[in-house]
């Protein structure tokens, strides 16, 4: 058996070109352009190739650039009253802080000054517990990249066994929540679970978001399984995951590639929620 390739990057390419219409549509019927704010804090240099990408990309959906870089040295205080602006500001639909914020800041209380309806990344406090309530809101951009990935592949979700490796609130936790929504049985593995391997053998779809390097082999996986791999590692060897992609591609029915896989969905996930963004507070 070798694996149907989930291609992040035509998938994403995809989706980036439906907003571009949307987002003119948008346009020409309100007369308001969508604007994401992106708030970088220092120069570290992952961090700026990121937010470069993002903005980039907002610019070539037809949203407008409002990015912020404020000094390595800002305090929590500069920093917190540049999210008040932005969100007072009605030219920006969607703020997003890029983390993480230098000199081990704390950013959690930094991200829930962000008002729900300008929280592109979906990660105050307020949105995940619309996320849990199931309400109306903006949603995380990897965990929804993920299940649109699952999509494109008509993956059946409703009643399917999932594995999520991974339980951080920035993957793990969201994304079950939204395969929980659309009918799935989750299981959320993570550090201490006992014969990980014995649990992602029974899954129809495995979700590899722990940040250890090719943590899953073929031993982990059922023949046919889904494999999304969301980890994303600098080795000697290149790029990879925390999917094991050469062996696990053998036994599997579908896998993502690292890169351009889950990564380029995330992105395209940021521009779509600040469509949304802005769709929510026009009306």
């Amino acid at each position: 058996m070798s694996a149907i390739i989930i291609d992040g990057k035509q998938v994403a390419a995809g989706i980036r070109e439906q907003l571009k219409h949307e987002v003119a549509g948008f346009v020409a019927e309100t007369g308001i352009q969508p604007g994401l704010a992106t708030v970088l804090v220092g120069g570290d240099p992952a961090s700026e190739v990121y937010v470069a990408n993002k903005r980039r990309s907002a610019t070539a959906a037809g949203l407008a650039d409002l990015h912020v870089h404020l000094d390595g040295a800002a305090s929590s205080d500069e920093i917190a009253q540049t999210i008040r602006e932005l969100g007072e500001n009605p030219a920006v639909s969607g703020i997003l802080l890029q983390l993480p914020l230098p000199g081990g800041m704390d950013s959690g209380p930094l991200i829930d000054l962000i008002e729900p309806f300008k929280d592109v990344d979906g990660l105050t406090t307020t949105s995940a517990g619309l996320l849990a309530r199931g309400k109306p809101g903006l949603r995380p951009c990897t965990p929804s990249g993920v299940v649109a990935l699952l999509d494109s592949a008509e993956v059946p979700l409703e009643g399917a066994e999932v594995t999520i490796i991974g339980r951080s609130e920035l993957v793990g936790a969201p994304l079950a929540q939204l395969l929980i929504q659309r009918n799935a049985t989750v299981t959320v593995a993570h550090s201490r679970t006992r014969d990980l391997a014995s649990v992602t053998r029974r899954s129809d779809i495995v979700i590899a978001a722990a940040g250890v390097p090719r943590l899953i082999g073929e031993a982990h996986v059922r023949p046919g399984a889904a494999v999304i791999d969301v980890g994303i590692h600098r080795t000697p060897q290149g790029l990879v995951g925390d999917v094991d992609f050469e062996s696990v591609s053998r036994v599997a029915g579908w896998i993502t590639p690292v890169p351009g896989g889950v990564g380029p969905m995330t992105i395209a996930m940021l521009l779509r929620n600040t469509l949304l963004a802005a769709r929510l507070q026009h009306g």
